[in-house]
């Protein structure tokens, strides 16, 4: 799949226009506490990289949580319906555990005609979300609860960690991989990869194996056979395991060293 886009930067927002439809995704900083559309939108409402609230808007958006600092606005083409699309990304949200505030979940079936057509426009929006870094996923860095007290988890590179090979082995996929810089995680060469996607319970294909699929094809050049040819560097573990099984599991648990020890063990931060 070949998304085409042409984008403008400027010091407050960023707009994407799709190449092959008039859909128009704007990410822009809050300034205001009310937002004026032009036309009617599907909104995110942020803090930081971290989608709060999902909603529709024809005329005003009105911002209530004051921890609220980025605003993304996504204007669909004519043929796809705006509530079903709201619906849909409400959805997504919620199933991958996006606890939402103020976001209004009505009782609404998308009928059958329209289903395909908004999903894969959904699907789309979140592949290039994705590059920009935004998703519908809970922050990495959000409060998980616990007994005694919450605590953030993060990763920290350390040139020590750089030196260190860790392996995969899980889900028909094996590889070496090492964390070689802050942004690069380096796969070797000869890695096997996971031949077919798992699908969701309905029989679709899920988000994660859209976004797999997605990255094998950027790297075809060095895959044969579902073995990758020559090294490749990808940006996150995230990216490794999305490459390597489609994700659908925390793949911070899955790269261990040889003694077996998971690279979150050796990187992770309590704060």
């Amino acid at each position: 799949m070949e998304i085409k886009l042409n984008v403008v930067i400027t010091k407050n927002a960023t707009t994407i226009q799709f190449s092959n439809n008039q859909s128009v995704i704007e990410i822009q900083d809050v300034k205001e506490k009310e937002v004026t559309v032009a036309q009617p939108v599907i909104y995110f409402l942020l803090k930081d990289r971290t989608v709060l609230s999902i909603g529709k808007a024809e005329q005003v958006i009105t911002i209530e949580n004051s921890t609220i600092n980025k605003l993304i606005l996504l204007t669909p083409p004519w043929e796809i319906e705006l509530a079903y699309l709201e619906k849909n990304l409400i959805t997504e949200a919620i199933k991958n555990g996006l606890k939402l505030e103020n976001t209004e979940t009505e009782q609404l079936t998308i009928p059958t005609s329209h289903k395909k057509n908004t999903t894969n426009y959904k699907d789309e929006l979140l592949i290039v979300l994705e590059r920009f870094g935004y998703n519908l996923q809970p922050s990495a860095d959000s409060e998980k609860p616990a007994k005694t007290k919450s605590a953030k988890t993060r990763h920290k590179w350390t040139k020590e960690i750089s030196q260190i090979e860790f392996f995969v082995d899980t889900r028909e996929s094996k590889a070496t991989v090492l964390w070689q810089k802050r942004n690069e995680m380096l796969l070797k060469a000869g890695a096997k990869l996971m031949p077919i996607a798992p699908l969701n319970k309905d029989g679709s294909v899920g988000f994660s194996a859209k976004m797999g699929e997605k990255l094998r094809l950027d790297y075809q050049d060095k895959i044969k056979d579902f073995v990758t040819t020559k090294d490749i560097v990808l940006k996150s573990v995230n990216e490794v395991g999305l490459l390597l099984y489609f994700a659908g599991t925390n793949s911070w648990l899955e790269l261990l060293d040889s003694d077996g020890k998971s690279i979150d063990e050796w990187t992770k931060i309590e704060a």
